[in-house]
């Protein structure tokens, strides 16, 4: 005993000595977390279709914010990517204010950048400003609090984890994930431009791979892609992180050995880039109605846009999804299991500042060569903003690349609040569809006040942009920040990440050139022609400012109108289950033998998903038998599972719950278990379990 105890003192001692050399050795230290994030499952409207009928039904992979702390002996910066649609003022806001009342002025907005990775899976009514809510019936509480607690969650477990490491950056093309779905309007940008670049999309991925100084083990990535999150089109329904969060999982999947999703050491993000007319169905537009290609300009079917779809390479949109996932993680495993990358070294720096974009005036080089005096509009909707994009199109008869306006719409339009005759000349050639910047009730429509943000790695230059930049937009962009390296005495080798939807959501920025053909990514640059000019030239002092250790000052502080927030998303009122049954009840059994490359599919009588987000938790298990007791081999975060709610009548309803047999279940026996919350007429809430009767699994 005496003797295996001092070899567990001297194992310890040498431990401690080893910790205190690496960081000692350490350029930095270095934190990941990550939390579950995931909304409301059910009867909450998704955000990114603006699709009224795209209800939440259940659930297929869960959402997660993954956090990644980094700091030298003087300064830290956080970068979280979460797993939804954007990031609004006001969940970074109250992101902030929880954080410092656990860690003080620690996180501030100068040093916290927050991403979305553009989801169109997820529930929306989180972003407080009136017209990226409307369409989910107004402000949702439950949507809100979900993703805060989830971002602050993945913040604070990368705080208790942070230990000395390593930071090394890599890029490598991927160039069967991504496809430009407006490239009439690319082909705007002048020909010298274009004929810098190979592909009207960048097919660039950039990785920044965390290891420990401790003992060299790999602890997380940040991978930075730019392909909208849109394999799952406007016809789904069940919540999902789509193709980059299938991408983390299944990361995380092959670090974490045997780790269930979002409970591994290890993490992974896939994070939004310049992705504004990037899409993954890379099939292309076609007409559904004729199988005809669409018309190129308008994307329209006989003057339809409704009938103009692109597809992904899948038989479906599931397919679609698990293929454009496994085609980036393929390229971003293998460069992270090479040594193709470099050691980031240097110091770690951040700026942060407001501003005022209606506000702005500044001259602008034209590519011409000649100089003008340009500003920024204030916030406004074109009509090809209506007519959606091919990968998910709107309604009525709006088309893309529209440039008139129609007497009907303009009527509509003036009813809600009439634009100004200089809105009108700022905005054009956009006809203004909705003059959201004049829309004032019940409270904002679009943000003004927005902020921008850069963070500096060494030299890596992060510039935290607060919308969809197109492609070319950010190619300019990434110029403007090197150039201005450059001219400040930095190093040729900066790299420059661009790092899309963070902090607020300012809709698209496209190039001037673009701008003019007014497809929908045009109709969405809410701030006029010259929104991108002058992002570049904001981009350029804060990124001159952080170079010089010079103070820009804050910028005027957005409004905060949280108390003013509107909602008519009924609440859940009462569970009830159908007659002679009881919560958990299990309605369909599975068969009692099934074959590998089956599906089983089980019913249970259910109470409403709303009652319990399931934090952390799971809605359903699949397990195994292993001698006396059970062994949990997947959740309702894993991709072989599907959760789907429906209400059956009156306060009633039930859950299917679907399990994919794949190649790697081992044969056995299982059961498949179901977890809910049901709600009674006096408010109480009280938890269940509901279970199948045993059944095996044959090869």
């Amino acid at each position: 005993m005496m003797a295996v105890r001092k070899s567990s003192a001297l194992f310890s001692l040498l431990a401690i000595i080893s910790a205190l050399a690496g960081l000692a050795n350490a350029d930095y230290e270095i934190g990941v977390g990550i939390a579950d994030c995931t909304g409301p499952t059910a009867e909450i409207n998704f955000m990114g279709y603006a699709k009224g009928t795209q209800k939440g039904q259940g659930l297929h992979l869960r959402q997660f914010a993954r956090a990644f702390i980094i700091q030298d002996s003087e300064n830290r910066i956080v970068f979280v990517t979460a797993d939804v649609g954007m990031i609004g003022i006001g969940v970074r806001r109250e992101v902030l204010k929880r954080l410092s009342e656990n860690y003080g002025d620690i996180y501030n907005e100068q040093n916290v950048i927050i991403s979305g990775t553009h989801t169109h899976g997820g529930p929306g009514g989180f972003l407080m400003d009136v017209i990226f809510d409307i369409t989910c019936l107004g402000f949702s509480r439950e949507t809100f609090n979900a993703y805060v607690d989830g971002i602050v969650n993945s913040i604070k477990a990368a705080h208790e984890h942070i230990v000395p490491g390593k930071i090394f950056i890599g890029s490598t093309q991927i160039l069967d994930a991504s496809i430009n779905r407006s490239p009439s309007a690319y082909l705007l940008n002048p020909q010298s431009e274009r004929d810098e670049y190979e592909h009207d999309v960048d097919k660039e991925l950039v990785q920044l791979k965390f290891v420990s100084s401790v003992d060299n083990s790999p602890i997380g990535v940040i991978n930075w892609f730019p392909v909208h999150a849109t394999s799952m089109n406007n016809t789904n329904h069940l919540v999902s992180s789509d193709n980059v969060g299938y991408a983390s999982i299944l990361f995380e999947k092959k670090l974490n050995k045997g780790a269930l999703p979002g409970k591994g050491k290890f993490v992974a993000g896939f994070a939004s880039s310049n992705l504004g007319d990037v899409s993954p169905n890379i099939k292309g537009a076609k007409c559904i109605n004729t199988g005809e290609p669409c018309d190129r300009d308008s994307s329209t079917c006989g003057g339809e846009a409704k009938y103009c779809i692109a597809s992904g390479p899948g038989e479906d949109i599931f397919d679609s999804t698990k293929i454009i996932a496994n085609r980036i993680l393929s390229k971003a495993t293998a460069l992270f299991d090479t040594n193709d990358s470099t050691e980031v070294t240097g110091p770690i720096r951040s700026i942060h500042q407001y501003v005022d974009m209606p506000k702005q005036e500044i001259e602008y080089q034209m590519h011409n060569g000649t100089v003008q005096k340009v500003r920024g509009c204030k916030p406004a909707m074109g009509y090809s903003f209506a007519a959606g994009t091919t990968d998910g199109p709107g309604e009525f008869d709006f088309k893309q690349g529209t440039t008139t306006t129609n007497e009907f719409w303009n009527f509509v339009r003036d009813f809600l609040a009439p634009p100004t005759d200089e809105d009108i000349s700022c905005q054009s050639p956009k006809p203004i569809l909705l003059a959201t910047g004049r829309m004032i009730k019940p409270y904002q429509w679009q943000p003004e006040i927005i902020p921008t943000q850069v963070a500096m790695i060494g030299d890596v230059v992060i510039a935290a942009l607060p919308g969809e930049f197109t492609t070319m937009s950010g190619r300019r962009m990434k110029k403007v920040i090197k150039e201005t390296v450059l001219e400040n005495g930095g190093s040729e080798d900066t790299k420059v990440i661009l790092a899309g939807l963070c902090n607020v959501y300012t809709d698209y920025i496209t190039t001037p050139e673009e701008y003019q053909m007014q497809r929908y990514e045009a109709a969405s640059t809410i701030y006029g022609p010259y929104t991108l000019p002058i992002h570049l030239n904001q981009y350029k002092l804060l990124t001159e400012a952080l170079l010089n250790d010079q103070d820009l000052g804050s910028g005027p502080n957005p409004p905060d109108f949280s108390k003013k927030l509107i909602s008519f998303i009924p609440p859940v009122i009462l569970d009830l289950p159908d007659y002679s049954r009881a919560f958990g009840e299990c309605l369909e059994e599975p068969n009692e033998e099934i074959n590998v490359g089956e599906t089983v599919s089980v019913k249970f009588v259910s109470g409403h998903p709303r009652n319990n987000l399931m934090h952390d938790k799971t809605y359903l298990t699949v397990e195994r038998q292993e001698g006396e007791g059970w062994n949990v081999v997947a959740t309702d975060g894993c991709w072989e599972t599907k959760f789907s709610w429906n209400r059956t009548y009156f306060a009633s309803s039930e859950v299917t719950i679907d399990w994919e047999v794949t190649d790697e279940v081992k044969a056995g026996t299982y059961r498949i278990q179901h977890f809910g919350h049901s709600k009674s007429l006096f408010g109480g809430i009280k938890p269940y379990r509901g279970t199948t009767r045993p059944f095996k699994v044959v090869h």
